[in-house]
């Protein structure tokens, strides 16, 4: 199971190709359009949002509310291609910069220069179009589809954030999986913790006044994911690693941890792993779960628990950072494209749906995958198989 993404950020729209998904399963675009509705939310996003209605148009692989086994082609219509016409078009302009709007002014923290550098172009929107957090738009699409998959196999996952800067939100490991998706889709900040809600939201307001930029951290809890799922035999199937370089591969994400992740650096041992108990009804079991669900590369049974780190946006409205002009050589105070003064609350939703598909990749490739109906029995079978264990 694998997916695709193309497009610009300006450009006509936005692709997701999916392969790999079994026949026979249900699909409606809905499924897809709540999470691509949910990722233009959160307190802080820019006008960007505003302007794009982000409504998936399927355009193969779904007949009828079932999956046929064949690619699954989504499409996300750009609506502020209309102002980009003459920009971003695919027919040869004639060499007109004010037409074409060249971009000679690398920004600091993006992809800009090493863009450049790396593709020869001279004119870098042909790299910021592309590098530009517009295409996660595509990627949650994919994810929606990889948590519809999930949810027919009894798996939850949520995304919400855990702290904006500096202020964090108190853990609440007594709340069962649909407490998590109903309190932070509620939060305008996608949070769990009502006590520091209004506490971020000044946060971010304050910031965009002031012209500036914060990050923060996201986390994503998974339940009903069965233990053995993933590998130790070779380092490209740990499913923690491919879970991690996913998240990393998120715009502006700069850290990961399982459980309490960097913690564990600090504590003895017997502080850190996980014992192990068990139960005539729910079979092995840990005590604790500092470890975030994972051991040896492979799932254990109990909830995931993985965090994001978020970067604070580079693009700066009212403080923009030094740069140099390609072409003329002279610095310069880098220039403002749109952005938000906070994407955190979005990127929560983001990295919830890139997790939801690394997780439904190892699943199709542990167990049967051809046909739904029998993929579920399989994990049906190997549920009640390691119980008994």
């Amino acid at each position: 199971m694998r997916y695709l993404t193309s497009g610009e950020s300006h450009g006509k729209q936005l692709t997701t190709i999916i392969e790999g998904l079994p026949a026979q399963m249900p699909l409606l675009k809905e499924d897809i359009n709540e999470s691509l509705i949910r990722r233009q939310g959160g307190h802080g996003r820019g006008k960007r949002m505003q302007i794009e209605k982000d409504l998936v148009e399927v355009t193969s692989g779904i007949r009828h509310g079932y999956t046929l086994g064949s690619p699954i082609s989504l499409v996300i219509h750009n609506d502020d291609f209309k102002h980009w016409t003459d920009i971003m078009g695919e027919d040869p302009i004639k060499e007109d910069t004010k037409l074409r709007r060249v971009v000679t002014k690398p920004r600091p923290g993006h992809a800009d220069l090493n863009g450049a550098l790396k593709y020869g172009h001279r004119d870098m929107r042909n790299v910021l179009e592309r590098s530009s957090a517009r295409e996660t738009a595509a990627r949650v699409a994919a994810g929606a589809v990889a948590k519809t998959f999930l949810k027919h196999l009894g798996i939850e996952v949520c995304g919400y954030v855990k702290e904006i800067a500096g202020i964090r939100a108190e853990d609440k490991d007594d709340l069962t999986i649909e407490e998590r998706i109903k309190i932070s889709q509620e939060s305008p900040v996608m949070v769990l913790d009502k006590n520091v809600e209004q506490e971020m939201m000044d946060k971010i307001d304050k910031t965009k006044k002031e012209g500036d930029s914060i990050g923060g951290v996201c986390e994503v809890y998974v339940e009903g994911m069965p233990a053995g799922v993933g590998s130790y035999v070779h380092y490209d199937r740990k499913l923690d690693s491919r879970i991690a370089g996913s998240v990393m591969s998120i715009n502006a994400f700069k850290g990961v941890e399982f459980g309490i992740g960097f913690k564990a650096a600090e504590l003895f041992g017997s502080e850190v792993h996980d014992e192990i108990a068990w139960d005539k009804d729910k079979g092995y079991y840990r005590t604790s779960n500092r470890l975030g669900g994972f051991e040896g590369g492979m799932t254990t049974g109990m909830p995931i628990v993985v965090k994001g780190v978020m970067k604070p946006i580079p693009t700066l409205m009212k403080r923009p950072l030094q740069s140099v002009d390609i072409e003329t050589k002279e610095p310069f105070k880098a220039t403002v494209e749109r952005s938000d003064a906070c994407a955190v609350p979005a990127a929560s939703v983001v990295m919830e749906h890139i997790v939801a598909f690394e997780l439904a990749k190892a699943i199709t490739e542990q167990f049967p995958s051809d046909e739904f109906s029998r993929l579920k029995k399989a994990i049906d079978d190997y549920r009640e198989e390691i119980r008994c264990f």
